[in-house]
């Protein structure tokens, strides 16, 4: 398979270049662009850009709003966020010895700031999608990366950026609304976690990170864009292309353009949205752009296709779908039965932090609601929970208040939480792949955990292509009959 894609963008032998020795920039800092005037930017073709016939910003969709002209805000200029203190640390207090067969961070050029940061977070070495994207993308390249879930691609794609954005210094005119790096996902959880990571990652280096979801207010996210520059701006496409389109974010200085979890993006059908947003970037000629994907199916290749410029091809096959630290069972129950086990699963067992997973919306809001009347601590997550409340939801759950985490699919990815013990799938889901998102909530950072899935009438079908997804079949067991004891009622 990794032959055929490289076929279809052109490639050679395809093997990964050595990393780039401590101290050398990469590749003049991506081929010029850090020249402060963006309108006499190189392309990273080394054709010159064409300049603008006029300066000055004009409104994106002047045709649109013709009958009512918006006038151009005038261009505040602000001093950037002071990076936090690094008091007295020095490169040399983050010691990795080099391991045969292991990627240090040390082994890339890397800023002492992005260092710091990573010595606080405790990342000595680099994952295989980390090794192998940032061998690429630190000097210049573009990237389609695939992987499975949990193996650290978001620290892979912010790594490159922050370290462009430091070596690149920005225009000395400058917009607010301007970011230099966008990052696109499919859901208001996963760019929540993505802010929170690119935040931890640029706390020494003085870079703005901000978020853009939809289901939040509004007035509060453009403050925060009006208060100051933004370098960093992670974001769901629909409540992007509303600032957009307001004129409130303007994306014609973006660096680096990321698209994660792009498959997930198709399926939930936001490329037509996603195809505006990247009409108002640069040509992709004059940005990097990275792409990140669960799968590799023909649509998503046709995207990176459009959308890259002779990318490189990093793909990490695991020795197993799902990870090994996850113990697999299958209970076969009716679906009468099904509460009644979940139930006697978490209150028999003295569980402290499960997910639970069921298809439906209807479904997670009378499991939670169930739970909650029969005593056990519960909350759930799924599109129709507002998103401050989705917030809170998760940051109880992260902080023991919640046992108990019931949601659709929409939690399936993105979502890192330590400590997640077990995960069990009420009712199975009909793509196999969503079963090994599922399951990878526990079991991560080299933890072990257990995964239970519930096989009824109704969803017994959906097993078979599980198991062929992971080439192994799941031991399929009845339940022992106390775990089928009624449930106790409560005055």
């Amino acid at each position: 398979m990794l032959k055929a894609l490289k076929k279809m963008f052109g490639k050679g032998s395809g093997e990964q270049p050595a990393p780039t020795p401590q101290g050398e920039a990469p590749a003049a800092a991506r081929e010029g662009r850090s020249q402060p005037p963006k309108n006499d930017k190189p392309a990273r073709d080394g054709k010159p850009r064409a300049p603008k016939a006029n300066a000055e910003r004009k409104p994106r969709d002047e045709q649109a709003k013709a009958d009512k002209p918006k006038p151009e805000k005038p261009r505040r200029e602000r001093p950037a966020k002071p990076p936090t203190p690094a008091s007295t640390w020095k490169l040399e207090d983050f010691v990795v010895e080099p391991q045969e067969g292991k990627t240090r961070f040390h082994d890339f050029p890397l800023a002492p700031e992005l260092m710091h940061a990573l010595h606080d977070l405790g990342f000595p070495y680099c994952t295989p999608i980390q090794a192998g994207v940032l061998g690429y993308t630190l000097k210049g390249r573009d990237a389609i990366g695939r992987a499975q879930t949990g193996t650290g691609k978001t620290a892979a794609f912010l790594i490159s950026i922050i370290t462009q954005l430091l070596q690149t210094p920005p225009p000395k005119e400058r917009y607010m609304g301007e970011p230099r790096a966008l990052i696109i996902a499919p859901t208001r959880e996963l760019v929540v976690q993505i802010a929170k990571d690119a935040a931890a990652l640029t706390r020494y280096t003085g870079l703005n990170v901000m978020s853009f979801v939809g289901g939040m207010d509004f007035d509060k996210q453009l403050k925060q864009l009006e208060s100051r520059f933004c370098d960093i701006l992670v974001a769901t496409p629909g409540r992007l292309l509303d600032f957009n389109q307001r004129g409130e974010v303007h994306l014609d200085m973006v660096e680096v353009l990321v698209l994660d979890e792009a498959d997930r993006m198709l399926d939930m059908g936001f490329i037509p949205q996603v195809r505006q947003i990247i009409r108002q970037t640069p040509p992709k000629a004059e940005r990097q752009t990275l792409l990140f994907s669960a799968t590799f199916t023909d649509d998503v290749m046709n995207l990176a296709q459009q959308w890259t410029t002779n990318p490189a091809i990093v793909e990490i096959e695991p020795e197993n779908v799902a990870s090994e630290t996850v113990e697999q069972h299958v209970y076969a129950v009716a679906g009468s039965d099904k509460y009644k086990l979940l139930y006697n699963l978490i209150t028999q067992n003295n569980w402290e932090r499960v997910m639970v997973f069921a298809n439906r919306k209807d479904e997670v809001r009378r499991i939670e609601e169930r739970l909650v009347r029969d005593g056990v601590s519960a909350a759930q997550m799924s599109g129709d929970v507002p998103q401050h409340k989705r917030i809170k939801v998760l940051e109880g759950f992260r902080a023991g208040h919640i046992r108990v985490l019931v949601a659709t699919d929409v939690a399936g990815r993105g979502i890192h939480i330590d400590g997640i013990s077990h995960v069990i799938n009420f009712t199975l889901p009909e793509v196999p792949d969503d079963y090994v998102h599922r399951i990878g909530r526990t079991g991560r950072a080299g933890a072990s955990g257990t995964s239970i899935s519930f096989a009824g009438e109704d969803d017994a079908f959906a097993l078979p292509p599980i198991e062929e997804l992971l080439g192994r079949k799941i031991n399929c067991e009845y339940p022992p009959a106390e775990l089928l004891k009624p449930v106790p009622r409560r005055h």
